[in-house]
């Protein structure tokens, strides 16, 4: 099973990346903490000290068509926020 499904690459979590060294995940839905950590660790050879995660429900889309209206949902995700230790830093640019 696949735990690290992509990397959260947006203005927020650069800037949290610089200023307090955190980086998000989107993960697995039924990854836990220490599977996480795991992941992280064997990956990128980083020390985490810290896993935080959120569970996000998909949303209900509607749009007005000249059909009538169509009705669908967003698929609900599980981001993880992982704090390395201090002199620890992930480079997600490195191989581009």
């Amino acid at each position: 099973m696949n735990i690290l499904l992509k990397p959260i690459v947006t203005e927020k979590m650069t800037g949290l990346g610089d200023k307090f060294n955190r980086y998000g995940f989107i993960v697995a839905k039924n990854a836990n903490k220490l599977q996480i950590k795991k992941a992280v660790e064997e990956l990128y050879g980083v020390t985490v000290s810290d896993v935080n995660t959120m569970r996000y429900g998909g949303k209900v889309k509607t749009r007005n068509t000249k059909s009538g209206l169509l009705v669908g949902k967003t698929a609900a995700t599980k981001k993880a926020v992982i704090t390395l230790a201090e002199g620890s830093k992930i480079d997600f640019y490195s191989n581009i």
